[in-house]
């Protein structure tokens, strides 16, 4: 019976992702023949198309390497991961070294903060309504004590997290799926994505953020009281540089419920105490840098979230459907107290829910936020200062780029989904994609950004990588016939 509902809740599951991805694949295509079919379209699809083509084979390639040595995997691992590592670094060193939007923010308050400076001005200040972002700007204070006040510190560090991030992407493939070929497929998928390592110029909090949980993930499925311990610092730490630590809860608390308590027919009330030392040891360690920040006099608000509303006013926002909006920003008065533009930022919700309902724009909005957040052209370049040092030319082809290699996943992660329901998996898989779903969901109500995706990227990756598996398996079928041997 136990195993009967815990079948059902998997299929639900899959079907979610799958209805997910298909979504996807299908606003990618309108995006796609709206916007590249009408200016140098036979250009774009040549360029497409050759992409497409290019990983199919370097996939293919992959796949036909033996897995049978463990020195050979090892040797196939680490060259992906050179690779990466000097494609990262070649794309750092072509950029400007400015730092824009929060990264901005960051990178210019960290000086001001060592020498004892006010991280803000007023309760209202970006430091004072978002005070969870002092937990990644003592990170930038750290880095700039030990390294000096030089941006290349805090770049050459995201290409390590980069890469740490491959590895575990490799590894968490390995243990879903214990599939050598697959993991590879996944790195690989992962490394061509220009749109999730573009940022790595920036001060970004998202890939040392990304790096936490994912080593979280892993350390669960290892399945040892000791490695829950480690678990429960590695979320602790994810959380204080990057706030979306009540997603990745969320999701673990679900898994821990249908897939540890619930586990070969019967219940393992040993999963209660696992989720307990997880959950516990975060809670102390949150709550004991929240303490540490206000302590120190950096922040009287630790680690707070003051201004959870505006993220609401902006999602709800038909207007530039969740996206960014000056003209919605305009009609505040930032210099106001918190508690005065707290009320304003109810009244102006209030009033976008009540619009919504009036004119039936619900469907319309989610639609188009779902389109921005997953679907079009990830808003990450743009963030680099890439327009500094080069030509209106070399950007466009460059977004384009990184817009292909986001195609390629959403189409390879579309069909990895579906062969989902045929693969063989243990059940850790599910503690990738309730997190993961969990956050497609609230995006659908909050401020949406193409780079807010980056955090997701591998957990999709893994999807393509399955996707990209079964799309070369298929070749290797078709060329080679049953009796083919591997090289």
């Amino acid at each position: 019976m136990i195993n009967k509902f815990q079948k059902v809740i998997s299929w639900i599951i899959l079907i979610c992702v799958a209805i997910y991805t298909s979504i996807v694949f299908i606003q990618m295509w309108q995006n796609y023949f709206g916007h590249y079919l009408q200016v140098d379209a036979f250009k774009n699809v040549v360029f497409l198309v050759i992409a497409l083509l290019l990983t199919i084979g370097i996939g293919y390639f992959l796949m036909r390497i033996s897995t049978d040595d463990a020195r050979l995997n090892a040797m196939i691992l680490i060259t992906l991961l050179a690779l990466f590592a000097v494609m990262a670094i070649f794309w750092i060193n072509s950029l400007p070294p400015e730092q824009v939007s929060d990264f901005h923010k960051f990178w210019f308050t960290a000086p001001d903060a060592l020498n004892g400076k006010s991280i803000y001005a007023y309760d209202n200040d970006y430091f004072a309504k978002w005070s969870y972002q002092s937990g990644f700007l003592v990170y930038v204070m750290a880095v700039i004590k030990i390294f000096g006040y030089h941006i290349a510190a805090i770049q050459y560090l995201n290409v390590i997290y980069q890469v740490v991030i491959l590895l575990l992407t490799y590894k968490l493939v390995v243990k879903i799926f214990d599939n050598v070929k697959m993991a590879r497929l996944s790195v690989f998928s992962l490394m061509i994505n220009l749109d999730w390592f573009a940022l790595n110029s920036q001060a970004d909090n998202q890939y040392l953020g990304t790096m936490f949980f994912l080593l979280t993930f892993y350390l669960i499925l290892l399945d040892k009281y000791w490695t829950y311990l480690l678990a429960g610092i590695t979320l602790t730490l994810g959380a204080i540089v990057r706030p979306i630590g009540p997603v990745i809860i969320a999701g673990i608390v679900v898994f821990a419920i249908f897939y540890m308590l619930l586990k070969d027919n019967k219940f393992h009330w040993s999963a209660l105490g696992k989720l307990a030392i997880v959950l516990g040891l975060y809670l102390v360690l949150f709550n004991g840098a929240s303490a540490l920040v206000k302590s120190s006099g950096l922040s009287e608000y630790g680690l707070s979230n003051r201004d959870s509303e505006w993220k609401f006013v902006i999602g709800l926002s038909h207007r530039n459907y969740g996206q960014y909006d000056q003209g919605l920003v305009n009609q505040f008065n930032l210099k106001d107290s918190r508690a005065k533009m707290s009320k304003q930022e109810h009244q102006v919700i209030k009033q976008n829910i009540t619009d919504l309902n009036k004119n039936n724009q619900w469907a319309d909005l989610l639609w188009q936020k779902n389109a921005i957040m997953w679907a079009k052209e990830s808003n990450a370049i743009s963030f680099t200062g890439i327009n500094v040092n080069h030509s209106a030319y070399t950007i466009k082809w460059m977004t384009y780029a990184g817009y292909v290699a986001s195609i390629i996943l959403i189409i390879f992660s579309f069909i990895g989904s579906l062969r989902l329901f045929k693969f063989n998996f243990n059940n850790g898989i599910f503690l990738l994609l309730l997190p993961f779903m969990a956050y497609v969901i609230v995006q659908l109500l909050i401020e949406v950004q193409g780079r807010y995706r980056i955090e997701f990227i591998p957990i999709l990756s893994i999807l393509g990588g399955v996707g990209l598996f079964t799309i070369c398996n298929w070749i290797k079928s078709k060329w080679s016939g049953r009796n083919d041997r591997s090289v």
